[in-house]
């Protein structure tokens, strides 16, 4: 029966590792993107080079670029939403440390230099259909999670919210939205663009509460 890899030459040569792992193989893909380089446009041969590595030793931790970069997104998506999370349970004095807590949070991995959250922005628009439903099950993660805790501090502000898992949705897919946008802009922009943020959620959350006092039709 064939073998299925390509078979290319796996001598370890000059500075090449004589193995490595999976952590080792994603940190390299991270090393390499940037602003204009999305994981979808990583190539193998430049993902093992980085690596140290032969092209034939990546076979050996994943089965090709797409199982990596799902990796990659999975990896991201549980970072950001411990760090999220962690940053909304430590604010609860109020709606507005809430938000503004867990808004800060955001632009903070944002510019982390482990460039998790990139990938989570971009793959979404450009990468495979893999990719995508990799992305958009870690949006729903983020989502899920957030509706309990706005329940939460709902039940403990006796302020009830008008359909809270819409509520959650449309929070989570604005504020990776603006991120999307502010990772093109420079990161002086960012005091502005929390302000903004912020503001643009309390009033999500203020007009859902607003229907639930009215009564929506």
């Amino acid at each position: 029966m064939p073998n299925p890899q390509p078979q290319l030459q796996d001598d370890h040569g000059p500075g090449r590792k004589a193995s490595i792992s999976r952590e080792d193989l994603m940190a390299a893909a991270l090393k390499l993107v940037g602003p204009h380089r999305s994981v979808s446009s990583l190539s193998l041969r430049e993902v093992a080079r980085e690596a140290g590595i032969a092209p034939n030793s990546f076979y050996r931790q994943f089965r090709d670029m797409d199982e990596l970069a799902v990796a990659l997104i999975d990896l991201a998506g549980r970072s950001l939403r411990k760090i999220i999370g962690e940053a909304r349970h430590r604010a609860t004095s109020s709606d507005r440390s809430v938000v503004r807590g867990s808004v800060e949070a955001f632009m903070e991995q944002l510019r982390a230099d482990d460039k998790l959250l990139h990938v989570l922005l971009r793959e979404g628009n450009v990468g495979s259909d893999a990719f995508k439903h990799a992305v958009e099950r870690e949006l729903q993660f983020f989502e899920e999670e957030l509706c309990i805790d706005l329940i939460r501090l709902a039940a403990r502000d006796n302020a009830p919210l008008y359909e809270p898992a819409l509520v959650s949705k449309a929070i989570t897919r604005l504020v990776f939205a603006m991120g999307a946008t502010a990772m093109d802009l420079p990161p002086e922009k960012d005091p502005e663009l929390i302000e903004q943020l912020s503001e643009m959620v309390r009033l999500i959350i203020t007009g859902s509460r607003a229907l639930s006092r009215g009564g929506a039709r």
